[in-house]
């Protein structure tokens, strides 16, 4: 399985911008097909898909973060630029991955998903 520790979040003002990272370790990087994403949550039941990146570097993005985050990786740490923050942005973000999603598309949809990091907490003030 593979090992994911987020960190970097922090209370900012609407409007203002934020870098977290997530440490990741045990993940095949150069033999298999990866995805690594982003979710957020917020006093609520459901995880919402923000962002996901795939061992080529494909993206996608939630509608309301389309524009605002960019999802990155390097060879051990996912990133997620979040700019012009919104006071709904504001949650517990967790990181996640699946080491091999063969043949299907890498979509921060938390079904699809079965290693976690603990979360951070990113705090937007209205």
């Amino acid at each position: 399985r593979v090992h994911l520790v987020e960190s970097g979040g922090d209370s900012v003002r609407s409007g203002g911008s934020l870098t977290i990272s997530c440490s990741v370790s045990g993940l095949p990087v150069r033999k298999k097909p990866y995805c690594l994403a982003w979710f957020r949550q917020d006093d609520g039941d459901e995880r919402e898909g923000v962002a996901a990146i795939d061992s080529d570097d494909t993206t996608s993005y939630e509608d309301s973060v389309t524009g605002r985050f960019i999802v990155s990786q390097d060879e051990d740490t996912l990133y997620l630029e979040m700019k012009d923050l919104k006071y709904e942005d504001t949650g517990t973000y967790f990181c996640a991955a699946d080491p091999d999603i063969g043949g299907d598309p890498c979509v921060a949809d938390a079904d699809f998903f079965s290693d976690w990091g603990q979360g951070t907490q990113v705090t937007v003030s209205p």
